[in-house]
């Protein structure tokens, strides 16, 4: 795919993040997630990309935009074929709360490659490069972390796991700290956990427990632009969702690869800050309806990570959300 996608890119995340931001810390989360929808929208539709969006806001009957299975892009011109995955913001609740974690996310890889996870939990393991080949879900956690020690040449009290503040993670936290392996825990926002996880000034080593399955597949996307590695498994909660596994044509069962959930290298991905995280800064609003914005934007096939700041004139810029 054409590496100037991965700006444009970059101008769907900054639109979402823009429109969120109107909402910072007054509780309105769904208000806030419906100007990232749409500001994202409408960016899409500046796009020269023929594409179907794989994990998005929902199915069609309970998304208007940005659902899974729509058709973004111009058809018949030739453009890249290619498979979308956003969430105009990973972080609602963050968001809504004023606090740290919000991001305004997408991934583009080529048609057919990106795996169409439902809207349920999924187990997730995620290390940096030095950790492939050395961990999975199929083992337990402590030979997890004993096999990544040796791998890193550090010892248990060098490691630091970074894991969602859940009680479901109890145990996860006590075998660290059994261990001596330090343990960082976070409110939200696990798609930006799990690339610290790849990035070489990072202290984390890992990232280990459950989230939401399309943030997963998003998460994928960029530790395999990173060169890192990620196993994920579905968790079902009831014989419904079990179903919609099935109709979907993935296995609730089944341990996916970083291989299997991203089957290409050729991957775009950009994140812009709604509020501060380990990737980015929040968006700030000046006098003059202007906002700065702190983005970063990936590009699988080189492994190229750019770090992109911007001023906003809102005034020249209309078709964004007010």
């Amino acid at each position: 795919m054409d590496r100037d996608l991965s700006m444009n890119l970059v101008r769907l995340t900054e639109a979402a993040a823009i429109g969120a931001g109107r909402y910072l810390g007054l509780g309105q989360k769904n208000l806030a997630d419906g100007a990232a929808v749409d500001n994202m929208r409408k960016m899409f539709d500046t796009m020269a990309i023929e594409g179907e969006v794989v994990i998005g806001e929902g199915e069609m009957d309970e998304a208007p935009m940005l659902y899974i299975g729509e058709k973004i892009g111009i058809r018949g011109m030739g453009y890249p074929r290619v498979d979308i995955a956003v969430d105009p913001i990973d972080g609602t609740d963050p968001l809504a709360k004023g606090i740290n974690g919000a991001l305004a996310v997408v991934a583009l890889a080529p048609q057919g490659t990106l795996l169409k996870a439902p809207d349920m939990y999924m187990d997730k393991l995620v290390v940096g490069p030095r950790g492939r080949g050395v961990v999975s879900l199929s083992y337990s956690i402590e030979t997890n972390l004993r096999n990544l020690a040796q791998a890193l040449d550090k010892s248990f009290s060098e490691m630091t796991l970074t894991a969602l503040d859940r009680e479901r993670h109890g145990e996860i936290i006590a075998v660290c700290r059994r261990l001596g392996v330090r343990v960082r825990l976070f409110e939200a926002g696990d798609i930006a956990a799990a690339m610290e996880t790849c990035l070489e000034d990072s202290a984390v080593d890992i990232m280990m427990g459950s989230g939401g399955a399309p943030e997963g597949v998003i998460a994928a996307a960029a530790v395999r632009a990173l060169g890192g590695y990620m196993e994920g498994r579905l968790l079902p909660e009831d014989e419904a969702q079990r179903d919609r596994c099935l109709r979907m044509g993935v296995d609730p069962g089944k341990i996916y690869t970083l291989e299997e959930m991203v089957k290409s290298d050729d991957i775009f991905f950009a994140a812009t800050g709604v509020t501060d995280s380990v990737l980015v800064k929040g968006i700030l609003y000046e006098k003059g309806n202007i906002a700065r914005t702190d983005s970063v934007v990936i590009r699988g096939k080189t492994g190229t990570l750019r770090n992109i700041r911007a001023i906003h004139h809102l005034d020249k810029k209309p078709y964004y959300a007010k």
